[in-house]
C-alpha cells in the first residue's frame, strides 16, 4: 500500500546550495529547475520532506514540489510537444519525443554497453574516449534510480567535458536534452536519429532497493540489454563488482548482475578485467560470452571525473571501477 505525499511548506534560506527551513528547521533540498523554475531566498515553496525524515542515503535531502513564489506562471514547452512524461501525475508535463521524427524501424549495428548503476557512467564513458578518441558516445537514462535528468552531476560533467554526446531521458526518466516514451525508441533514436558511434544505458543516480532478489533497481539492467537485443545492436554488460562493499551479497560479483544474467534470455558479452580470475571463474558456467579488457585505474583517478562510489574512493575499492573501466574500453574497439 503506498503512502500518502509528505508534503510541507517552506521558505528557501540558500539558493546555493538550495536549503529550506521546515517548521524551524533548516533542511538539504533539491528543487528541479527544469520543471519548476529559479529558486531564490525568500520564496515560499512546499516540498517532499519523504526521503530526509526516512534517513535514505544518496536520496537524503528534500525534494522541492513547488514554487508559490514564482513557480505558478510556467508557460510549459513550445512547438509541437503533445504528449506527457509523469503522465496523470501532478507533475505531468508535455514533452516532444526524439522518436516521433520518422517511426520507421532502422537496423543497426551501434554497439550498446549496460550498467548496472549511475556510478559506472564516467568511468566508462571516459575508458571509451581513451580507447577511441573522437569516438561518439550518448546516455540514454531509464527507470531504476533517480528519475530527473538533471538531478545527475556525472553527466554534466561528462558533457562539459565532451565525453557524451548527448543524454536521451527514456520513459519514467525525464529532463534530458531528448526524450524518449520508451528504452527501445531511445535506443534506436540514439544509433539512427542522432547519430552516436556507442550507446551507455542505464539508471540515474541512487537506485533503489528493497533487499530483496528482484526489488531493487538493479534490475533495469534487464530490461535494458532486452531492448538493445530487440534491436539487434551487439550488447555488452558491465557487472557490478566491489572489493569493499560491506554487503555481502554485494562483494565480488553483485548478486543484482548474478540475477540479471541468470534471466537474461539471450547471450551477451561481460566485460570482466583482467587479472580478475576470481570473477572470470564466478562467470564462467555462464551463457554469456566473457571478454577480457584492460582497466587503467591510475589514467581514471587523474581525469578529475568522480572516484567515489557510497563513501568509498577508488584507493578503498579498486573493482568497482574496473568493471566499467573495462567495459568502457571494450565499447570504444568495439
Amino acid at each position: 500500500m503506498a503512502g500518502r505525499l509528505k508534503l510541507r511548506r517552506g521558505v528557501v534560506v540558500s539558493a546555493d546550495p538550495l536549503e529550506v527551513e521546515v517548521e524551524g528547521e533548516r533542511r538539504r533540498a533539491w528543487a528541479d529547475e527544469v520543471l519548476l523554475g529559479e529558486m531564490r531566498e525568500g520564496d515560499e515553496v512546499v516540498v517532499n520532506v519523504a526521503a530526509l525524515d526516512l534517513g535514505l542515503g544518496s536520496g537524503g535531502f528534500d525534494v522541492v514540489h513547488a514554487n508559490l513564489t514564482r513557480g505558478l506562471e510556467g508557460a510549459g514547452v513550445e512547438g509541437d510537444a503533445h504528449v506527457m512524461k509523469l503522465n496523470y501525475s501532478s507533475l505531468q508535463h508535455p514533452v516532444e519525443p526524439v522518436e516521433q521524427r520518422d517511426s520507421n524501424p532502422r537496423p543497426s549495428a551501434c554497439p550498446c554497453l549496460v550498467l548496472p548503476l549511475h556510478g559506472h557512467l564516467a568511468p566508462a564513458a571516459w575508458a571509451a574516449s581513451q580507447a577511441s578518441p573522437g569516438f561518439k558516445v550518448g546516455y540514454v537514462q531509464t527507470g531504476g534510480g533517480a528519475l530527473p535528468g538533471s538531478l545527475s552531476r556525472d553527466v554534466k560533467q561528462l558533457r562539459e567535458h565532451s565525453l557524451l554526446a548527448g543524454h536521451i531521458t527514456a520513459a519514467p526518466a525525464y529532463g534530458g536534452e531528448h526524450e524518449a516514451l520508451s528504452t527501445v525508441a531511445a535506443l534506436d533514436a540514439a544509433a539512427a536519429e542522432l547519430g552516436w558511434d556507442a550507446i551507455l544505458v542505464g539508471p540515474g543516480p541512487g537506485i533503489i532497493g528493497s533487499d530483496t532478489a528482484y526489488g531493487h533497481g538493479g534490475m533495469a539492467a534487464l530490461d535494458n540489454a532486452h531492448a538493445a537485443l530487440s534491436l539487434g545492436l551487439p550488447t555488452l554488460i558491465s557487472p557490478r563488482l566491489s572489493s569493499s562493499d560491506p554487503r555481502n551479497r554485494h562483494r565480488g560479483l553483485s548478486h543484482h548482475t548474478r540475477t540479471i544474467l541468470g534471466l537474461l534470455l539471450a547471450p551477451v558479452d561481460v566485460a570482466v578485467p583482467e587479472g580478475k580470475a576470481e570473477i572470470a571463474e564466478a562467470l564462467a558456467t555462464s551463457k554469456h560470452r566473457l571478454r577480457l579488457a584492460a582497466a587503467d585505474l591510475k589514467g581514471y583517478q587523474a581525469s578529475g571525473l568522480p572516484t567515489t562510489t557510497m563513501g568509498r574512493d577508488l584507493q578503498e575499492d579498486p573493482l568497482f571501477f574496473a568493471a566499467p573501466l573495462a567495459a568502457g574500453h571494450l565499447l570504444g574497439i568495439a
